[in-house]
């Protein structure tokens, strides 16, 4: 079995996929037994150590659910275990998706991406996602090849860089080699300009600020991020600057500037200072954490998440040099639907709370 460690990004922003390594039914006439030894006497390579980690960790699932190393499997259970990297190979299958391009001429591709998309195949997503519509469309996109652990590969055609898959925005597409070398090595470099927006949870104190901190894996549930301290040796520098929008005493709209592109770092950094981004079920936001006790506040509320069935970001700016004229290109985007209706709910809610 792999070895659970951390696979870099290329360049992301956010979102990690889980991909499926090994799928097994239980016969009919199994008899009940522990998972991990019976994943164990099932594969070869591996250890129980491994295994029991790999429960730990969240990566072993009974019928799509996580399961201690201690459960007993049944009749027909159904076994998956995932991992952050992908298998040898992931065919990746053209599909006739729309895809909502703004911008493109023979080198790159400006995509405004919908909310709900998944940008590349993994784990329960292998079809309808960012790069199957890319195949379908765009032929001979040039491949990055990410060299994984255990000598395994990933292609990746066109992608520069990545956002999650219930955040919206824009995404930047290469259509040549050289285009890819070069916007990739912008990426790195950190000489790209981009902006986010999103809603948060409170009342921030400061009309801007800085949010420094390391982010890596939380070391309990390594499908979420974590942050610690600056220049520990856990996670990587990240650094997410803020300025506030506007203001709604229980929610706040701000905008982020990205220093560095960690996965979930916005998301992560916020819930960090106490301000989580509004509905982000994986960390802490889908709850009523700032308001009024009342049964009408939590009416509106849970409206507003079935408007905003998301966490509450969209990457709307993206600012880059041409990778081939060396022009300076800047691209902006629409706030998507959702955050603005949630946005018109509480201008609505402050105004009536004025007149009351």
């Amino acid at each position: 079995m792999e070895d659970f460690e951390e696979v870099d990004d290329l360049g992301s922003d956010e979102g990690q996929g889980l991909y499926e390594h090994h799928n097994i039914i239980v016969d009919k006439g199994q008899y009940m037994e522990r998972i991990d030894k019976f994943i164990m006497m099932r594969l070869s390579n591996t250890t129980r150590t491994k295994i029991q980690n790999a429960c730990d960790a969240g990566f072993v699932l009974v019928n799509k659910k996580p399961v201690k190393s201690s459960y007993k499997i049944k009749p027909l259970d159904e076994i998956s275990i995932v991992l952050t990297v992908p298998p040898r190979d992931v065919e990746v299958v053209p599909e006739n998706i729309p895809v909502n391009i703004t911008y493109e001429d023979d080198y790159l591709i400006i995509v405004n991406k919908e909310p709900g998309m998944v940008v590349h195949p993994g784990y329960g997503n292998y079809r309808g996602t960012l790069v199957n519509a890319l195949a379908y469309h765009f032929q001979n996109l040039p491949t990055t090849r990410t060299k994984l652990n255990n000598d395994q590969y990933m292609d990746r055609p066109g992608l520069v860089h990545r956002i999650d898959k219930n955040t919206s925005g824009i995404i930047i597409i290469a259509k040549t080699e050289v285009a890819m070398t070069r916007l990739a090595k912008d990426f790195y470099d950190r000489t790209m300009d981009r902006k986010y927006v999103a809603i948060v949870w409170g009342d921030l104190k400061n009309d801007t600020g800085t949010i420094v901190g390391n982010v890596g894996r939380n070391l309990k549930n390594r499908k979420v991020m974590d942050v610690f301290p600056e220049g520990s040796e856990i996670g990587k520098h990240a650094v997410t600057h803020y300025k506030v929008l506007e203001r709604f005493g229980y929610i706040t709209f701000v905008e982020c500037k990205l220093e560095t592109g960690r996965t979930h770092q916005i998301r992560v950094h916020f819930k960090h200072i106490g301000h989580p981004l509004f509905n982000d079920w994986e960390y802490g936001g889908d709850i009523v954490l700032k308001g009024i006790n009342s049964a009408k506040y939590r009416q509106f509320i849970q409206n507003c998440f079935e408007l905003l069935p998301r966490h509450a970001l969209h990457a709307k700016t993206l600012g880059i040099t041409h990778p081939i004229t060396g022009k300076k290109l800047f691209f902006d985007s629409e706030i998507p639907h959702d955050m603005q209706a949630v946005l018109e709910k509480w201008r609505k809610y402050m105004k009536d709370k004025e007149l009351e």
